[in-house]
């Protein structure tokens, strides 16, 4: 590991963190995409502050993706004051997630609950939590959905791969990005939005 350039890190939850620490040690930037393991998060963080290292993680690497959880932010946001609304997401993935629901719900239902009056999320229906409903089907790469709905209407914001190739594409931008810097970083940093 030590000759590359920079290490991209799509593993299983119970090696992400270890492989995160050996690039740190061999000062080689690294761009993780294991979801599953972030409650060594913090620890991850001040490792790589601590060892000056190079790190991106991001639950999702979808420039697509990236683009909706900005346009999920904005719209919670602007829906703070309408109570009238309860909000619901629907995620699905392939039968091989390892995860449900997924990092990807995960994120945006955190950034609804930040944007919002919500205080947590489930996977079951409980009162002024965001209910995910994970559904996991041959062959769909993914697709999120998250509804605003009231007696009287329903907006809807969706987004949905047609491939895996953009996740691909995505951490390999965030490869060359990360080249010759140090810290930790979002892909909003890339992206720059």
């Amino acid at each position: 590991i030590s000759q590359a350039d920079v290490a991209i890190d799509f593993s299983v939850p119970g090696e992400a963190f270890n492989n995160i620490n050996i690039c740190f040690d061999k000062k080689v930037p690294i761009v993780s995409g294991t979801t599953g393991w972030l409650d060594k998060y913090s620890e991850a963080l001040d490792i790589c502050k601590k060892k000056n290292g190079a790190f991106i993680y991001a639950s999702n690497y979808s420039l697509g993706v990236n683009l909706f959880f900005e346009l999920n932010r904005k719209l919670a946001n602007m829906m703070r004051n309408f109570s009238e609304y309860d909000i619901q997401m629907e995620e699905t993935h392939h039968t091989q997630k390892l995860d449900a629901p997924s990092g990807t719900a995960i994120s945006l239902a955190n950034d609804i609950i930040q944007n919002s009056e919500y205080t947590n999320w489930s996977l079951k229906k409980e009162e002024h939590t965001i209910y995910i409903d994970a559904k996991r089907i041959e062959n769909v790469p993914g697709t999120h959905s998250i509804f605003y709905d009231s007696e009287v209407d329903q907006i809807e914001i969706k987004h949905t791969a047609h491939s895996r190739e953009g996740f691909a594409l995505g951490s390999i931008i965030a490869a060359e990005w990360l080249l010759g810097k140090k810290g930790v970083f979002t892909m909003k940093d890339v992206l720059g939005i």
